[in-house]
């Protein structure tokens, strides 16, 4: 296996991002359009959270009572994307190893990490990216 790889070299750069102000039904419509687990919310350039699709199901699913519908609605209505997104996420470096990124990862329970250089986002790297790495490598 190589070694000293950057993650770089196998993040997402095309990102799906939010910004505080969007609302919980635009941040599910964007991980269904997207097949996608999680969303870094930013504003401008600069990351201030990140919200996962565990997020929001754990919200939905705290009041169930009635019809999925309905609780989703105002479950949705009730909460703000700041109000539910991880607050200053640890992230990485965009020359930071795929070793040490795996290492954060495993120790961890989430499965995403953004990478920020000079304060920008300029990617995300997730368990599935390293996984597939790994894939490669045999």
């Amino acid at each position: 296996m190589r070694q000293r790889v950057p993650i770089s070299q196998i993040m997402s750069k095309e990102l799906v991002t939010l910004t505080p102000d969007q609302s919980l039904y635009e941040a599910e419509r964007l991980f269904k359009k997207h097949h996608i687990r999680h969303i870094p919310v930013v504003e401008g350039d600069k990351l201030i959270g990140i919200v996962s699709y565990s997020d929001l199901l754990r919200i939905s699913f705290a009041d169930m009572t009635d019809s999925e519908e309905e609780v989703t609605s105002v479950v949705y209505d009730m909460y703000t994307i700041p109000q539910i997104m991880a607050k200053t996420p640890l992230t990485v470096t965009a020359d930071t190893s795929i070793k040490e990124v795996a290492e954060i990862l495993a120790a961890q329970s989430f499965h995403s990490i953004p990478v920020v250089d000079n304060g920008k986002l300029v990617g995300l790297v997730t368990t599935t990216d390293l996984i597939k790495y790994l894939l490669e490598q045999y």
